[in-house]
């Protein structure tokens, strides 16, 4: 159980620096405007209430999307925005997400 706390702790952390990246740089606001605020914190509670953490990595390689559509279209443009520059906002993150993503992903087409 303490796996999964963890695993829910590091993914509201990649998801909230994607979404800081995004905002500063589009919205040009000290810290998140109201709209990114309000985006975090629906993406930290559907988060808290993934059923399949224990299992996956990242939401973008769940089965199941939850998010609603437009929340799902606004945070799938925050992460190929921000995606490439988490390299050069915090490397080590960056990697670990992209390896575990592949990993995951390898991992889905063998249960196939």
């Amino acid at each position: 159980m303490r796996a999964v706390s963890k695993k829910r702790a590091k993914e509201k952390k990649v998801v909230a620096q994607m979404i800081r990246i995004y905002c500063n740089d589009h919205h040009r606001e000290k810290g998140l405007c109201e709209d990114c605020e309000e985006l975090l914190a629906y993406a930290h509670r559907r988060i808290d209430l993934c059923p399949f953490m224990e299992s996956k990595t990242f939401c973008s390689n769940c089965r199941v999307h939850c998010y609603e559509k437009t929340k799902r279209e606004q945070i799938k443009a925050i992460m190929r925005y921000s995606g490439p520059r988490m390299l050069l906002h915090h490397p080590l993150m960056a990697v670990h997400h992209v390896i575990s993503s592949i990993q995951e992903k390898r991992r889905l087409e063998r249960e196939k």
